[in-house]
Parts: structure tokens; sequence; C-alpha cells
């Protein structure tokens, strides 16, 4: 039975990327503390495989297809949401992408593509879920952000690293001015998480493993389960208190300095 201050039973939480990856893994981890949830995703095919296993555990799962850079498609989805159960207490904010190119080459229809994606797709979904939230004087809202949120990657991120930095300070504004109505906003900064996308890239590159993973003091990278527990405390009364608040799941990334070294290397005074 899930700890009374974890028990999420009785909540409505919406999730965007929820075919795979941290999505789904978000996803899953609320409905296994008790939510019913609305799995959102242009990947149907996938969202209703995560809903038939939701379903499995007891809860109701909503599939909804939505593009996250299409404000029409945002306000069309939280509608349905509206229509299936009537409230939300819950929204992360997952799902999202960016072109990757150096800053003298990458082209400005990429960093509008980019800031669409991860910044007003970002915010029309935080728009539209504090509003219902608002009204009712409670609610969560997890935004995905990035180490890149608060520091600077290189390797052709600048369109990544731009909204993610926007991603951080949209989630302190949206809390700054919504704590004291009951609404709280948070953002999750993941370091490396294996998915299909880093894979290909090892794959063309070997070195770049050994290259991410000399930053990492765990020695490992991350996985999408690692958001799992962090997901419902978030959405639970246990971080009632905890709003604003940009917290690294890195293995230990951010932490270390960039010359500094970790586990048993060997060194020189």
């Amino acid at each position: 039975m899930t700890n009374s201050l974890f028990n999420l039973s009785g909540k409505v939480a919406a999730v965007s990327g929820a075919a795979s990856g941290m999505g789904r893994a978000m996803l899953l981890a609320l409905a296994e503390a008790g939510a019913d949830v609305v799995a959102i995703d242009l990947n149907q095919e996938g969202a209703r495989g995560v809903a038939r296993e939701i379903k499995e555990l007891g809860q109701k799962c909503h599939v909804a297809k939505c593009d996250v850079s299409n404000p029409d498609d945002i306000r069309a989805m939280f509608e349905s949401i509206d229509e299936a159960f009537g409230c939300i207490d819950f929204l992360g904010n997952v799902a999202g992408e960016a072109v990757r190119e150096k800053p003298e080459k990458i082209q400005l229809k990429d960093i509008e593509s980019s800031w669409r994606n991860l910044v007003l797709g970002r915010f029309c979904c935080c728009q539209e879920a504090g509003r219902r939230m608002l009204a009712r004087g409670k609610g969560s809202i997890v935004n995905i952000g990035s180490l890149a949120s608060v520091t600077a990657l290189g390797r052709g991120h600048i369109g990544y690293s731009m909204a993610m930095g926007a991603v951080a300070q949209m989630t302190r504004e949206l809390s700054t001015e919504w704590a004291h109505r009951g609404v709280r906003v948070n953002a999750i900064l993941p370091a490396q998480v294996m998915n299909d996308g880093l894979q290909k890239r090892i794959d063309a590159d070997p070195g770049i493993r050994d290259r991410f993973l000399s930053g990492i003091p765990s020695r490992r990278f991350g996985h999408p389960d690692d958001i799992r527990g962090l997901s419902v405390f978030l959405a639970s009364d246990a971080s009632s208190w905890i709003t604003g608040a940009l917290i690294p799941m890195d293995g230990g990334n951010l932490a270390q300095n960039a010359g500094g070294s970790h586990g048993n290397e060997t060194f020189k005074e």
C-alpha cells in the first residue's frame, strides 16, 4: 500500500511524451501511486500501449494526441481532459525536441522550432493546466529542463540550451506568481539519460561515451526509471512546501568541477 504521504489516489495526472522514455516512466510511476492519468503523445500506438499497462494497475488512462509545439493542439487536448476527468492535479511537461547545430551555422527556423517545442509549448501547457489548478486552489506542475538550463554544453546545443534556460526561468516565474494560490511549479534537470537518440550518437562516435561519463561521478548514464520517485514526490503532498526548485537528476554531474576527478582515479599532487 502506498505511504499516505505519497498517495496520489483521487488525483488526475497528465504527462506529455508518455509513449516512451522519461514520460512513460513518469506516467507509470504516478499511476502506481494511485493517480488516474492522461497519456499525451503524438505516438498514439505507444501511448495506447502504456495505457494498457496502466489499466492493468486498476487506474483510468485517457490517451490524448498532441503536438506540443502547436497551441491549438494543446488547448484541444486540455478540453479533452476536462471531458474525461473534469480536473487536473498534476502536469508533467516532458515532450519536446531541439535541433543541434553550431551557432554560426544553425538556421533561424531551427532556433524557432526548438523554441516552439521546448518553451512556447511548455508555457502553453502550464498556462492551460495552471488556469484549471488555480480555479481549484491546488496543483503541481513539473517542467523537464536540462543541465543545459543552468550550464553550457557546447557541441551544437545552442538552440537547446537557449530554450532550456528559458524553461528554468519560466518555472521560477510561474512559481512566484502562483505559489500563494496553491499551485506549485518545479523543474527536473536531467543529465544524459539513455535513450535511442543518445545510443545512436554513441554508436556513431564511441568516444562520446567516456567523455560524458567522465563528468558523472556515479559512473553511469541515467535511465528513464530514475525519474519515477522524484515524479511521485513532486506530485504528492510530500513536497507541499517545495516550489520554484530546479532539481538536478544527474548522478552528481552538476556538483563536480570541470577539472575534478571521481572514483578511484589515480592522480599526482
